[in-house]
């Protein structure tokens, strides 16, 4: 009897030991998030599922939906103002179902010829996964020109 209960016991340390952080970033993020919002001097609007946005122009009536395909220019950076990634030249073009969530989500808030600034916490960027120059659980910041949507 005394065998199976430091058998269960070892067990369960080795269980508790072993198991994943899973820190719930969301709190920190819209700090974050507000925080840079405040010493910005911006006035942003959310979302329900944490987006922060700022339109600066709405462009037309045309707005593209989820399985949309667009064409943007974009400047991506991280909230010291780290750029991670921009269009240079040509815009670019894919497909919503293919990029971050922030955007499927931010930029279905604009039409042709919009501009936004999208605030974009980690679980909706690229959550705990570093990607290239984007550390792992990192607000993303995007500056974003809707050109057309096909």
């Amino acid at each position: 009897m005394l065998r199976k209960i430091f058998t269960f016991l070892s067990l369960l340390v080795l269980a508790i030991s072993c198991k994943e952080d899973v820190t719930d970033y969301g709190p920190i993020d819209k700090k974050i998030i507000e925080d840079y919002i405040a010493a910005n001097s911006l006035t942003a609007q959310s979302t329900t599922s944490g987006l922060y946005y700022v339109i600066s122009k709405p462009g037309g009536t045309s707005h593209p939906g989820i399985y949309s395909n667009v064409k943007a220019n974009y400047k991506g950076y991280l909230t010291d103002g780290t750029v991670f990634d921009q269009t240079t030249g040509s815009p670019a073009t894919f497909p919503l179902t293919s990029v971050i969530q922030g955007w499927r989500e931010g930029l279905q808030l604009i039409g042709v010829n919009g501009k936004i600034k999208l605030l974009i916490p980690s679980a909706l960027g690229y959550g705990s996964q570093a990607q290239a120059d984007i550390p792992a659980n990192s607000v993303l910041i995007f500056d974003i020109e809707l050109i057309d949507i096909y």
